[in-house]
């Protein structure tokens, strides 16, 4: 167990943010600290506005420059390692074992597919992210490619196939409950079943046993997990998402289930050739 470099937080404050104190907005905004743990940093200089350390009764300005320094810290022990799936000059997919995040956030700064894919070659971004939990397939892009492949996945050209270990005898089905934010004690809110959330998509094509399988049309947050406990039929091992949408005591990053980005189909940006590629599924399947 090492030390990490610590990292610094910046954001452009918005427009709901103007007028607001400092620790009034830090506070309310980014509940994983309590208003005494903000109060404090602030005191200690770690928090600056356009560069400059600003007082805890600051009034934000729109479109100021705020940063928080994190001190380092040392981070939660995940498996640090991928297997390339497939790669050429503009496009990048690997594999990445469950419980290793996808972005930085949260406890996680360094330990992160990104810090490790980067350290093999620099110019790569991640077009889109899995959960900590979940195993397989991500697509990493060039700075020239990066914006042709999130479009491709924002509407919805991107054949996504998920496995799934479910509890209860799940059948084939077409699942289309909204998904947004909801109520969260520990997080403030998190993505799940909601009315007022957005159209959402998954189709269980197939059911082997425990093991399901499941189409995604669209790609909310935890999109799998939530539509699947939504039906009564969540993953087994979930400690966040039960039957019939209830939210158990646990944060979206806990582990304990098995998901597994299995494959992902989409038109190369450059070439226009469609690949079709496979993450082998983890043991635990």
């Amino acid at each position: 167990m090492t030390l990490n470099s610590g990292c610094v937080y910046r954001e452009r404050v918005p427009k709901r943010a103007g007028g607001v104190t400092l620790l009034d907005w830090l506070s309310a905004e980014y509940v994983h600290s309590s208003r005494d743990e903000w109060r404090q940093r602030i005191a200690e200089g770690r928090v600056t506005l356009d560069g400059a350390a600003a007082a805890s009764d600051a009034a934000l300005g729109v479109g100021q420059e705020l940063c928080w320094t994190r001190p380092p810290w040392v981070e939660p022990e995940v498996p640090l390692t991928f297997e390339v799936v497939h790669e050429d000059a503009q496009v990048l997919v690997v594999s990445k074992p469950s419980g290793l995040p996808t972005m930085p956030g949260g406890a996680f700064s360094e330990n992160t597919l990104l810090t490790l894919v980067r350290a093999r070659d620099a110019k790569w971004s991640a077009v889109h992210r899995l959960g900590r939990g979940t195993s397989g397939l991500v697509v990493f892009a060039t700075p020239e490619s990066a914006a042709a492949v999130s479009r491709a996945f924002a509407e919805r050209e991107v054949e996504k196939r998920y496995l799934a270990r479910v509890t209860g005898a799940l059948e084939p089905q077409t699942i289309t409950a909204p998904i947004g934010l909801v109520p969260h004690a520990k997080l403030g809110e998190l993505h799940a079943v909601s009315e007022r959330g957005r159209f959402a998509q998954s189709i269980v094509e197939k059911v082997d046993g425990s093991l399901a399988t499941v189409r995604i049309v669209t790609g909310r947050p935890h999109q799998v997990r939530v539509h699947l406990a939504w039906v009564g039929h969540p993953l087994e091992g979930d400690p966040l998402y039960g039957p019939r949408g209830a939210l158990l005591d646990a944060l979206p990053s806990d582990l304990g289930y098995y998901l597994h980005a299995w494959q992902l189909a989409f038109r190369h940006p450059a070439s226009g050739e469609l690949l079709r590629l496979t993450a082998h599924p983890e043991r635990s399947a």
